[in-house]
Protein backbone atom coordinates (compact mmCIF):
# COMPACT_ATOMS: atom_id res chain seq x y z
CA UNK A 1 0.00 0.00 0.00
CA UNK A 2 1.36 3.46 -0.94
CA UNK A 3 2.02 6.05 1.73
CA UNK A 4 -0.63 8.36 0.22
CA UNK A 5 -3.33 5.68 0.36
CA UNK A 6 -2.33 4.72 3.89
CA UNK A 7 -2.58 8.34 5.11
CA UNK A 8 -5.97 8.72 3.46
CA UNK A 9 -7.26 5.56 5.15
CA UNK A 10 -5.94 6.74 8.50
CA UNK A 11 -7.84 10.02 8.18
CA UNK A 12 -11.09 8.16 7.45
CA UNK A 13 -10.63 5.93 10.50
CA UNK A 14 -9.93 8.98 12.68
CA UNK A 15 -13.07 10.75 11.51
CA UNK A 16 -15.21 7.65 12.10
CA UNK A 17 -13.82 7.30 15.63
CA UNK A 18 -14.49 10.96 16.41
CA UNK A 19 -18.05 10.70 15.09
CA UNK A 20 -18.67 7.64 17.25
CA UNK A 21 -17.41 9.40 20.38
CA UNK A 22 -19.56 12.47 19.85
CA UNK A 23 -22.68 10.44 19.09
CA UNK A 24 -22.83 8.80 22.52
CA UNK A 25 -25.37 10.48 24.87
CA UNK A 26 -24.53 11.69 28.34
CA UNK A 27 -25.69 9.67 31.34
CA UNK A 28 -28.15 11.04 33.87
CA UNK A 29 -28.50 9.14 37.17
CA UNK A 30 -27.04 10.55 40.35
CA UNK A 31 -25.61 7.26 41.53
CA UNK A 32 -23.96 6.51 38.17
CA UNK A 33 -20.28 7.24 37.65
CA UNK A 34 -21.22 8.36 34.15
CA UNK A 35 -23.35 11.24 35.46
CA UNK A 36 -21.66 13.99 33.41
CA UNK A 37 -20.60 12.43 30.12
CA UNK A 38 -19.34 9.22 28.60
CA UNK A 39 -15.88 9.24 27.03
CA UNK A 40 -14.73 7.26 24.00
CA UNK A 41 -11.20 7.00 22.54
CA UNK A 42 -10.42 8.95 19.38
CA UNK A 43 -7.19 9.73 17.60
CA UNK A 44 -5.47 12.96 18.56
CA UNK A 45 -6.61 15.98 16.56
CA UNK A 46 -5.91 19.69 16.67
CA UNK A 47 -9.10 20.16 18.74
CA UNK A 48 -7.37 18.49 21.68
CA UNK A 49 -5.12 21.57 21.91
CA UNK A 50 -8.02 23.89 22.67
CA UNK A 51 -7.76 25.79 25.92
CA UNK A 52 -9.65 24.70 29.01
CA UNK A 53 -11.69 27.91 28.94
CA UNK A 54 -12.75 27.14 25.37
CA UNK A 55 -13.90 23.69 26.43
CA UNK A 56 -15.93 25.23 29.24
CA UNK A 57 -17.61 27.63 26.84
CA UNK A 58 -18.55 24.64 24.71
CA UNK A 59 -19.86 22.86 27.86
CA UNK A 60 -17.40 20.03 27.32
CA UNK A 61 -15.81 17.97 30.04
CA UNK A 62 -12.01 18.06 29.82
CA UNK A 63 -10.52 15.23 27.78
CA UNK A 64 -8.46 12.55 29.55
CA UNK A 65 -5.35 10.92 28.17
CA UNK A 66 -4.66 7.33 29.21
CA UNK A 67 -2.06 5.01 27.73
CA UNK A 68 -1.50 7.29 24.76
CA UNK A 69 -5.23 7.54 23.91
CA UNK A 70 -7.10 10.84 23.90
CA UNK A 71 -10.66 10.53 25.28
CA UNK A 72 -13.00 13.10 23.75
CA UNK A 73 -15.89 14.30 25.93
CA UNK A 74 -19.50 14.69 24.87
CA UNK A 75 -21.37 17.96 25.61
CA UNK A 76 -23.55 17.71 28.73
CA UNK A 77 -27.25 17.30 28.06
CA UNK A 78 -29.04 20.57 28.93
CA UNK A 79 -31.50 20.55 31.82
CA UNK A 80 -35.14 21.57 31.43
CA UNK A 81 -34.29 24.77 33.30
CA UNK A 82 -31.50 25.61 30.89
CA UNK A 83 -33.76 24.97 27.92
CA UNK A 84 -36.42 27.24 29.45
CA UNK A 85 -33.88 30.03 30.02
CA UNK A 86 -34.28 30.01 33.81
CA UNK A 87 -30.55 30.53 34.28
CA UNK A 88 -30.95 33.98 32.75
CA UNK A 89 -32.61 35.14 35.98
CA UNK A 90 -30.19 37.06 38.20
CA UNK A 91 -30.36 37.41 41.97
CA UNK A 92 -28.64 39.38 44.70
CA UNK A 93 -26.69 36.36 45.98
CA UNK A 94 -25.50 35.24 42.55
CA UNK A 95 -26.77 31.69 43.08
CA UNK A 96 -25.85 29.01 40.56
CA UNK A 97 -29.21 27.26 40.93
CA UNK A 98 -31.82 28.52 38.49
CA UNK A 99 -34.56 27.92 41.09
CA UNK A 100 -34.30 28.72 44.79
CA UNK A 101 -36.61 29.27 47.73
CA UNK A 102 -35.86 29.96 51.40
CA UNK A 103 -38.69 30.27 53.90
CA UNK A 104 -39.00 30.61 57.66
CA UNK A 105 -40.49 27.31 58.82
CA UNK A 106 -42.35 28.84 61.77
CA UNK A 107 -43.76 32.00 60.19
CA UNK A 108 -43.84 30.82 56.53
CA UNK A 109 -42.22 34.12 55.58
CA UNK A 110 -40.44 33.99 52.24
CA UNK A 111 -36.85 35.13 52.75
CA UNK A 112 -35.53 34.42 49.27
CA UNK A 113 -37.23 33.50 46.02
CA UNK A 114 -36.00 32.81 42.51
CA UNK A 115 -38.20 31.19 39.86
CA UNK A 116 -40.00 29.43 42.73
CA UNK A 117 -43.11 28.60 40.68
CA UNK A 118 -41.24 26.91 37.82
CA UNK A 119 -42.18 23.23 37.44
CA UNK A 120 -39.14 21.06 36.73
CA UNK A 121 -37.94 17.46 37.07
CA UNK A 122 -36.85 16.83 40.66
CA UNK A 123 -34.66 13.72 40.34
CA UNK A 124 -34.04 11.91 43.65
CA UNK A 125 -35.91 14.54 45.65
CA UNK A 126 -38.73 12.18 44.65
CA UNK A 127 -37.44 9.75 47.28
CA UNK A 128 -38.54 12.11 50.04
CA UNK A 129 -42.19 11.49 49.13
CA UNK A 130 -41.39 7.79 48.77
CA UNK A 131 -40.15 7.89 52.37
CA UNK A 132 -43.28 9.71 53.54
CA UNK A 133 -45.47 6.94 52.12
CA UNK A 134 -43.37 4.03 53.41
CA UNK A 135 -42.94 5.49 56.89
CA UNK A 136 -46.57 6.52 57.17
CA UNK A 137 -47.81 3.03 56.26
CA UNK A 138 -46.24 1.59 59.45
CA UNK A 139 -45.18 -1.56 57.60
CA UNK A 140 -42.81 -3.96 59.42
CA UNK A 141 -39.31 -2.50 59.07
CA UNK A 142 -37.73 -5.89 59.75
CA UNK A 143 -39.49 -7.60 56.83
CA UNK A 144 -36.98 -9.05 54.35
CA UNK A 145 -37.22 -7.73 50.77
CA UNK A 146 -35.21 -9.14 47.87
CA UNK A 147 -33.87 -6.98 45.03
CA UNK A 148 -35.08 -8.37 41.70
CA UNK A 149 -34.47 -7.69 38.03
CA UNK A 150 -37.52 -5.41 38.10
CA UNK A 151 -35.54 -3.02 40.31
CA UNK A 152 -32.72 -2.58 37.78
CA UNK A 153 -32.70 0.90 36.25
CA UNK A 154 -33.72 0.81 32.60
CA UNK A 155 -34.38 4.59 32.50
CA UNK A 156 -30.84 5.91 32.98
CA UNK A 157 -28.91 2.64 33.28
CA UNK A 158 -27.39 3.80 36.56
CA UNK A 159 -25.26 1.46 38.59
CA UNK A 160 -25.99 -0.06 41.98
CA UNK A 161 -24.08 -2.01 44.60
CA UNK A 162 -27.23 -3.97 45.41
CA UNK A 163 -27.04 -6.91 43.04
CA UNK A 164 -30.12 -8.77 41.91
CA UNK A 165 -30.86 -11.35 44.60
CA UNK A 166 -29.66 -9.17 47.49
CA UNK A 167 -31.99 -9.40 50.50
CA UNK A 168 -32.29 -6.58 53.05
CA UNK A 169 -34.91 -5.47 55.52
CA UNK A 170 -37.41 -2.77 54.62
CA UNK A 171 -35.72 -0.51 57.16
CA UNK A 172 -32.29 -1.05 55.58
CA UNK A 173 -33.63 -0.32 52.10
CA UNK A 174 -35.35 2.84 53.31
CA UNK A 175 -32.14 3.98 55.00
CA UNK A 176 -30.09 3.50 51.82
CA UNK A 177 -32.70 5.15 49.62
CA UNK A 178 -33.00 8.28 51.74
CA UNK A 179 -29.38 8.65 52.86
CA UNK A 180 -27.42 7.46 49.86
CA UNK A 181 -30.09 7.79 47.15
CA UNK A 182 -29.98 4.06 46.32
CA UNK A 183 -32.27 3.64 43.32
CA UNK A 184 -32.81 -0.12 43.52
CA UNK A 185 -33.67 0.22 47.20
CA UNK A 186 -36.30 2.87 46.45
CA UNK A 187 -37.79 0.85 43.61
CA UNK A 188 -37.95 -2.32 45.68
CA UNK A 189 -39.83 -0.45 48.41
CA UNK A 190 -42.45 0.71 45.91
CA UNK A 191 -42.67 -2.65 44.15
CA UNK A 192 -43.29 -4.59 47.38
CA UNK A 193 -45.80 -2.13 48.83
CA UNK A 194 -49.25 -3.70 49.38
CA UNK A 195 -51.04 -3.35 46.05
CA UNK A 196 -47.81 -3.06 44.06
CA UNK A 197 -46.07 -0.23 42.28
CA UNK A 198 -49.19 1.29 40.69
CA UNK A 199 -50.80 1.63 44.10
CA UNK A 200 -47.64 3.08 45.59
CA UNK A 201 -47.29 5.79 42.92
CA UNK A 202 -50.97 6.67 43.20
CA UNK A 203 -50.50 7.14 46.94
CA UNK A 204 -47.53 9.43 46.30
CA UNK A 205 -49.67 11.61 44.02
CA UNK A 206 -52.63 11.50 46.41
CA UNK A 207 -50.42 12.63 49.31
CA UNK A 208 -49.08 15.49 47.19
CA UNK A 209 -52.63 16.69 46.50
CA UNK A 210 -53.54 16.33 50.18
CA UNK A 211 -50.60 18.57 51.11
CA UNK A 212 -51.65 21.14 48.51
CA UNK A 213 -48.74 20.37 46.17
CA UNK A 214 -50.69 21.17 43.03
CA UNK A 215 -47.63 21.58 40.80
CA UNK A 216 -46.35 18.10 41.63
CA UNK A 217 -46.66 14.77 39.80
CA UNK A 218 -44.92 11.44 40.37
CA UNK A 219 -44.37 8.65 37.82
CA UNK A 220 -42.20 6.31 39.92
CA UNK A 221 -40.43 6.35 43.32
CA UNK A 222 -36.73 6.71 42.42
CA UNK A 223 -36.61 10.05 40.60
CA UNK A 224 -34.86 8.59 37.56
CA UNK A 225 -37.79 9.58 35.35
CA UNK A 226 -37.98 13.26 34.33
CA UNK A 227 -41.76 12.89 34.63
CA UNK A 228 -41.36 13.31 38.39
CA UNK A 229 -41.84 17.07 38.55
CA UNK A 230 -42.53 19.77 41.11
CA UNK A 231 -41.96 23.42 41.98
CA UNK A 232 -39.84 24.93 44.74
CA UNK A 233 -43.00 26.02 46.56
CA UNK A 234 -44.38 22.49 46.57
CA UNK A 235 -41.06 21.00 47.66
CA UNK A 236 -40.89 23.39 50.61
CA UNK A 237 -44.30 22.08 51.64
CA UNK A 238 -43.03 18.50 51.34
CA UNK A 239 -39.91 19.23 53.41
CA UNK A 240 -42.07 20.77 56.12
CA UNK A 241 -44.33 17.69 56.21
CA UNK A 242 -41.45 15.19 56.10
CA UNK A 243 -39.65 17.01 58.89
CA UNK A 244 -42.53 16.09 61.17
CA UNK A 245 -41.58 12.40 60.84
CA UNK A 246 -38.82 11.41 63.28
CA UNK A 247 -37.77 8.41 61.19
CA UNK A 248 -37.28 10.55 58.06
CA UNK A 249 -35.29 13.11 60.03
CA UNK A 250 -33.02 10.37 61.32
CA UNK A 251 -32.45 8.53 58.04
CA UNK A 252 -31.94 11.56 55.77
CA UNK A 253 -29.32 13.06 58.10
CA UNK A 254 -27.47 9.83 58.83
CA UNK A 255 -23.82 10.42 57.78
CA UNK A 256 -23.11 6.79 56.93
CA UNK A 257 -24.52 3.28 57.14
CA UNK A 258 -23.29 -0.29 56.73
CA UNK A 259 -25.28 -3.25 55.46
CA UNK A 260 -24.27 -6.92 55.39
CA UNK A 261 -24.71 -8.49 51.96
CA UNK A 262 -23.77 -12.16 52.11
CA UNK A 263 -20.19 -12.38 53.31
CA UNK A 264 -19.54 -8.70 52.52
CA UNK A 265 -20.22 -5.50 54.42
CA UNK A 266 -21.06 -2.50 52.25
CA UNK A 267 -20.34 1.02 53.48
CA UNK A 268 -22.69 3.75 52.27
CA UNK A 269 -22.30 7.49 52.85
CA UNK A 270 -24.67 10.43 52.74
CA UNK A 271 -24.83 12.31 49.44
CA UNK A 272 -24.91 15.68 51.26
CA UNK A 273 -21.42 16.75 52.34
CA UNK A 274 -22.82 19.66 54.40
CA UNK A 275 -23.80 17.15 57.10
CA UNK A 276 -20.12 16.81 57.98
CA UNK A 277 -19.73 20.56 58.42
CA UNK A 278 -20.08 21.58 62.09
CA UNK A 279 -21.36 25.01 61.03
CA UNK A 280 -24.58 23.40 59.80
CA UNK A 281 -27.51 22.21 61.93
CA UNK A 282 -29.54 20.15 59.45
CA UNK A 283 -32.78 18.49 60.53
CA UNK A 284 -33.74 16.87 57.20
CA UNK A 285 -32.27 16.86 53.71
CA UNK A 286 -32.29 15.22 50.29
CA UNK A 287 -30.17 15.62 47.19
CA UNK A 288 -30.97 14.71 43.60
CA UNK A 289 -29.53 14.61 40.11
CA UNK A 290 -30.47 13.58 36.61
CA UNK A 291 -29.41 15.53 33.55
CA UNK A 292 -32.95 16.86 32.96
CA UNK A 293 -33.16 18.21 36.52
CA UNK A 294 -29.62 19.41 37.14
CA UNK A 295 -28.26 19.25 40.70
CA UNK A 296 -30.96 19.62 43.36
CA UNK A 297 -31.04 20.01 47.14
CA UNK A 298 -33.72 20.47 49.79
CA UNK A 299 -33.06 20.98 53.51
CA UNK A 300 -34.57 21.90 56.83
CA UNK A 301 -31.94 23.70 58.86
CA UNK A 302 -31.44 26.16 61.70
CA UNK A 303 -29.49 29.37 61.04
CA UNK A 304 -29.08 32.34 63.39
CA UNK A 305 -31.83 30.98 65.62
CA UNK A 306 -34.32 30.62 62.77
CA UNK A 307 -35.67 27.33 61.44
CA UNK A 308 -35.47 27.53 57.66
CA UNK A 309 -36.48 25.43 54.69
CA UNK A 310 -34.22 25.69 51.64
CA UNK A 311 -34.88 24.49 48.11
CA UNK A 312 -32.32 24.64 45.30
CA UNK A 313 -33.14 23.22 41.85
CA UNK A 314 -31.31 22.97 38.54
CA UNK A 315 -27.81 23.82 39.69
CA UNK A 316 -25.33 23.22 36.90
CA UNK A 317 -22.18 22.32 38.85
CA UNK A 318 -21.60 19.24 40.98
CA UNK A 319 -20.84 21.30 44.11
CA UNK A 320 -22.70 24.50 43.28
CA UNK A 321 -25.93 23.53 45.08
CA UNK A 322 -23.88 23.17 48.28
CA UNK A 323 -22.20 26.48 47.49
CA UNK A 324 -25.60 28.13 47.08
CA UNK A 325 -26.65 26.83 50.50
CA UNK A 326 -23.47 28.29 51.99
CA UNK A 327 -24.18 31.66 50.35
CA UNK A 328 -27.67 31.72 51.84
CA UNK A 329 -26.38 30.71 55.28
CA UNK A 330 -23.81 33.52 55.32
CA UNK A 331 -26.43 35.97 54.08
CA UNK A 332 -28.89 35.07 56.84
CA UNK A 333 -26.16 35.15 59.48
CA UNK A 334 -24.99 38.58 58.34
CA UNK A 335 -28.28 40.30 59.20
CA UNK A 336 -30.88 37.76 60.37
CA UNK A 337 -33.44 40.35 61.44
CA UNK A 338 -33.30 42.27 58.16
CA UNK A 339 -33.36 39.37 55.73
CA UNK A 340 -36.53 39.45 53.65
CA UNK A 341 -37.68 38.75 50.15
CA UNK A 342 -37.60 42.39 49.01
CA UNK A 343 -33.81 42.48 49.32
CA UNK A 344 -33.34 39.04 47.81
CA UNK A 345 -34.86 39.24 44.37
CA UNK A 346 -33.49 40.91 41.27
CA UNK A 347 -34.82 39.49 38.03
CA UNK A 348 -33.71 40.60 34.58
CA UNK A 349 -36.48 41.10 32.06
CA UNK A 350 -36.63 39.73 28.57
Amino acid sequence: MSKQIFNHALKIVSLLALFTALAIPAAGAETSKRAIAKKQPVTKTSSSKKSVSARKRMRFVSGIKRKGIIYAAVPAKPSYGQIAGLHDAQDALDLKSSVALVIDQDTHEVLFSKNDSAVLPIASLTKLMMGVIVSGAKLPMDEIIAVTQDDVDTEKHSGSRLKVGTSLTRGELLHLALMSSENRAAHALGRTYPGGMATFVSLMNAKAKLLGMNDTSYAEPTGLSPRNQSSARDLATLVNAAHGDALLRELTTSPGYQVAVGSRTLQYNNTNRLLKNPEWDIGLQKTGYISEAGRCLVMQTKIAGRKLIMVFLDSAGKLSRMGDAERVRRWVESAPAKVNVSTAIKQISG
